[in-house]
């Protein structure tokens, strides 16, 4: 009997995903991974790209000096030493000179913070919490230190990851740069605003994302460095690129003679600008003495220049004008900042660190929208990612009343913390409560009345926090105009 016939039928193979195709499914992958965390880094980025003047807003009434003799910075420093008599000797005291964005000076030991007027005389308290709060947020998400750079500059590696991925997964995104379909669908609307904004912000981006995975991830690099060429020992790692310090010697001495060393350091390096002023091991026979100098239109943040106890000239660093790798390291921290060409810089980063706020917002929210065009949608991803938009600025805002009320030393970060978790377990329960139309209209109308409270406590003459306070309610404003009439759960 013959074999039946057998007829083969052909099995279909899946195409091989294309370039396009992977690189959209990797920028999805790492996106939805870092975006809140990403979100909050950006947000309070932007915040503190002008933290000297939220200095000022916070403490609007402290007496302030647009200079600081060397005489005055000597008085300052003996008045702080003179008023921590009976607490741990401290081993570094920092003076902070005044510049045109913080003309106070500012003496910090490892027991406080001091402002001094203009004859170095004591007069007040450094108690900036909220600013110093959302600087920590902001570097290390209030993270033991070393840890919480880690961390930040491991989110500054996935934000490269999704700039290039996000470019590769559009191949039309540059030829598109000014295409925006405002009268199409929401959904269009959004994709175009995300990809827009993700162009625009391209060079201001990559910029920030790479200096902040050095600065973060500095740390390992060099314990690395340490354990294959010093033993371990990070000291000599470090002092390749700032400097080597003299050895300690705890016997008692005089203060040092800070006076004759600005005058020194004013010598040295006419036309630069002092910005700190640094004693090692005060008042022991091994200080000396730092001061770190802006040098104009530089990106570096300064260069060191080095003296002893007398005020005796020892060199400088190198900073300036030393190896290429030196003057990079420098850079970057201006660079990530924006502590560079003035205000209009300051203002041209908190602009395009909004943008990318925008950009890791609408992502998020494309995300959810296909899912829901799938029949994937989840009301309570959707409000919880609506608490990490809109609740974050919220329990800033929270945060920064606390400090009015309970004063500098009140938990600041266990109070956001605590707040973000309630307002997400608040979504997780109840998701028709936490819609992004009710927590931006909350989180708007709280930005009005923080800045309409704040300005009614100033002085017609206190120009610099009334214009925080006026630009802050022009955007509160503006947002309330922009998302007029938008009621959805699935907006940003």
């Amino acid at each position: 009997m013959n074999a039946p016939f057998k007829i083969d039928t052909p099995t279909t193979t899946p195409a091989p995903a294309t370039l396009v195709q992977r690189a959209l499914g990797g920028h999805a992958a790492i996106g939805l991974l870092a975006s809140a965390l990403l979100y909050i880094i950006a947000l309070t980025g932007s915040l503190i790209v002008i933290h000297d003047r939220w200095q000022r807003w916070e403490q609007p009434n402290i007496a302030e000096t647009a200079s600081l003799s060397p005489a005055a910075a000597q008085a300052a420093m003996t008045a702080v030493v003179a008023g921590e008599a009976g607490k741990p000797r401290t081993t570094h005291l920092y003076i902070r000179m005044p510049t045109p964005d913080l003309p106070r000076a500012v003496v910090t030991t490892d027991n406080g913070a001091w402002y001094v007027d203009g004859a170095g005389k004591v007069v007040g308290r450094e108690a900036h919490a909220w600013t110093e709060f959302v600087i920590g947020l902001h570097e290390y998400l209030h993270l033991p230190a070393t840890l919480g750079l880690i961390v930040v500059g491991a989110f500054g590696v996935m934000l490269v990851g999704l700039v290039v991925t996000g470019v590769l997964a559009h191949p039309r995104i540059f030829r598109d740069a000014f295409r925006i379909r405002t009268r199409h669908n929401t959904q269009l609307a959004r994709a175009d605003w995300h990809n827009r904004l993700g162009v625009w912000t391209l060079p201001f981006v990559l910029a920030v994302a790479l200096t902040g995975a050095f600065i973060g991830l500095g740390s390992v690099g060099t314990t690395l460095l340490a354990r294959a060429y010093t033993n371990g020992a990070v000291e000599p790692v470090y002092a390749t690129i700032f400097g080597h310090e003299p050895k300690p010697d705890a016997a008692r001495a005089p203060l040092p003679d800070l006076a004759t060393a600005i005058r020194a350091q004013a010598t040295q390096a006419p036309g630069t600008t002092p910005t700190y002023v640094i004693a090692h091991d005060p008042g022991t026979r091994g200080q000396h003495v730092q001061i770190i100098a802006e040098h104009p239109r530089r990106l570096i943040y300064g260069e060191t220049y080095a003296f002893d106890g007398r005020g005796v000239a020892k060199g400088k660093v190198g900073l300036s004008d030393g190896p290429i790798g030196r003057q990079a390291a420098a850079s970057a921290y201006n660079l990530h900042f924006g502590n560079f060409g003035g205000l209009a810089v300051e203002l041209a980063y908190m602009l395009l660190g909004l943008g990318l706020c925008v950009v890791t917002a609408t992502g998020t929210s494309l995300w959810l929208e296909k899912r829901r065009r799938r029949g994937l949608h989840s009301q309570r991803m959707a409000a919880c990612w609506a608490v990490v938009v809109w609740g974050t600025p919220l329990a800033l805002l929270a945060a920064l009343w606390l400090r009015g009320a309970a004063g500098p030393d009140a938990p600041l970060v266990g109070m956001f913390w605590g707040l973000m978790a309630a307002m997400l377990v608040a979504a997780i329960a109840w998701p028709l409560w936490a819609t992004a139309a009710r927590l931006r209209t909350v989180a708007a109308a709280a930005v009005l009345a923080t800045a309409a409270g704040h300005a009614a406590l100033l002085r017609p003459e206190m120009g610099g926090p009334i214009a925080i306070d006026l630009i802050a309610a022009v955007s509160a404003g503006a947002v309330l105009w922009l998302f007029r009439g938008v009621r959805t759960v699935r907006s940003i």
